[in-house]
């Protein structure tokens, strides 16, 4: 008799909440045709039904822990995970989501009745890195993938106004597909070597087995890390970056970025922390030299762009190799790996929820002209944009500073003392490169006196991002302890 498959729906809450909420939009959308805003609220309480599930798996998480009822943290035979790692990227990602529906709101009501097709995408892409996030197994882990990257392909294309919009919808489909394919060739390589696709018993192999010739295995491990670095737009795989920003529509970019990183990066800490935490050795110094190139590339040519968006794109390579430096320490590292994109991903959705409000929600491109003058055309943007770019580039007092110097910590005592030397000395260029857009806004007359109109939506956007710099920046604890905590198993 072959046993059953365990089961365990309460575990799939989250990723089924979003599932049947893209499906609910679609058919409500169809059978009562509402106002597109309308439809928005309806994701909206989605994404809250979504976070609430995950605070009722952090519930149901520690009832197992203190031997209350009889479980399991691993549904469905392995094939996905529930615990304190899973639970807050589900939160975090939930977040952007709803950060991303609100500065976008614009941009999907603009769309008529193709807008509960966005908002479906939209959904369907944040389920899709949540599965990534949530299971330790690899095909799995593709899976999900490639659910979340589809449908930020079709986002990225989705203004039929702007020709960059297709432009930027192929690019990213070509080299997106091309970075997955390379990702998968490297799950076939690392399941040849262990004879396994899940993390746990890889781990256990390689904690019992030396191999003498770890060839096949290390080779299969470098293409995880070269797919993985495609979306997180570590360099050299960041070419698509500031072309597909550019051109995509400006109120979606936010959410296409933020929920990318989020979506890889803690797919790559919880397959290093996991599986080759016995490498470390091996592979830290690869990601290592990841880092380093990635902040030298990021920085040096955001230094140079006169299109905002490029700017936010390449300070977003800079950015990865920020958050490179933490993975170098393995599981020490996650912590402050959490707390980094926590902070950073809503200070990227607040930043181009101001492009949207600046250039239109579904143009493309963002020229650094258009940002002459505004604290004289639009005071609260302006101030909200300099306190967000002031987090991005870690100003004290600001939640910016608390991740970079968690991050550069864990790498300093793992023994990358020189990779840290590096990072502060890249940190230097990238607050030039956002006193530039500073300067700009407060010290330049305006070019133009276009009325700059902020909804409701918007504003409260605007408010929750330059709360989380502020508050996070001068009361880290709350938010340090809970990411402290949510380690992988």
């Amino acid at each position: 008799m072959i046993p059953p498959p365990e089961i365990n729906w309460f575990a799939l809450l989250p990723l089924l909440v979003l599932g049947l909420g893209a499906a609910a939009v679609l058919l409500v959308d169809v059978q009562m045709k509402p106002h597109p805003k309308w439809l928005v609220r309806m994701a909206a309480a989605v994404l809250l039904a979504t976070a609430a599930g995950a605070l009722l798996q952090g519930w149901w998480l520690r009832r197992l822990e203190a031997g209350e009822t009889v479980g399991t943290p691993l549904p469905f035979s392995g094939f996905l995970i529930v615990d304190r790692y899973a639970i807050f990227g589900t939160l975090l990602l939930a977040a952007i989501a709803l950060l991303g529906l609100g500065a976008g709101q614009r941009f999907i009501v603009s769309l008529g009745r193709r807008a509960a097709e966005a908002i479906a995408l939209v959904l369907l892409s944040t389920s899709g890195f949540m599965l990534m996030l949530s299971t330790p197994q690899l095909v799995m882990m593709f899976l999900g993938l490639e659910i979340g990257s589809i449908s930020l392909y079709v986002v990225a294309g989705f203004s039929r106004q702007e020709r960059q919009s297709e432009e930027a919808a192929i690019k990213y489909f070509l080299l997106g597909s091309f970075a997955s394919a390379i990702f998968i060739y490297g799950v076939a390589l690392v399941y040849a070597a262990t004879g396994s696709l899940q993390l746990f018993e890889q781990q256990e192999l390689l904690s019992r087995v030396a191999f003498v010739k770890p060839g096949v295995l290390l080779i299969g491990l470098a293409l995880l890390i070269v797919g993985l670095a495609f979306k997180v737009t570590a360099a050299p795989f960041h070419g698509w970056a500031p072309d597909v920003y550019q051109g995509a529509p400006a109120g979606m970019v936010g959410f296409m970025a933020a929920a990318a990183k989020v979506g890889g990066f803690a797919a790559l800490a919880r397959i290093m922390a996991t599986a080759f935490e016995g490498y470390i050795e091996t592979w830290a110094t690869v990601v290592a030299g990841i880092a380093v190139l990635s902040m030298i590339v990021g920085s040096f040519l955001a230094v140079v762009q006169s299109d905002f968006r490029r700017l936010l794109a390449y300070s977003g390579v800079a950015h990865a190799g920020f958050i490179l430096t933490g993975i170098v320490a393995g599981e020490a590292g996650i912590g402050s790996i959490w707390f980094y994109l926590a902070v950073y991903t809503v200070q990227l959705v607040g930043a181009y929820a101001v492009v949207a409000a600046v250039s239109g929600a579904s143009s493309a491109g963002s020229p650094l002209a258009s940002y002459a003058g505004l604290a004289k055309r639009q005071p609260m943007l302006a101030h909200a944009l300099t306190v967000l770019l002031l987090g991005m580039a870690g100003i004290p007092l600001t939640s910016g500073f608390i991740a970079k110097f968690g991050v550069f910590q864990d790498a300093f005592r793992a023994g990358f003392g020189w990779l840290v030397v590096v990072a502060l000395l890249a940190s230097v260029v990238s607050f030039f490169i956002y006193l530039r857009v500073i300067v700009t806004m407060y010290m330049e007359e305006p070019l133009e006196d276009r009325v700059l109109v902020l909804t409701v939506p918007l504003r409260l956007v605007l408010w929750t991002t330059l709360a989380m710099t502020v508050v996070f920046g001068l009361f880290p604890v709350p938010l340090l302890r809970l990411t402290a905590i949510s380690l992988p198993l």
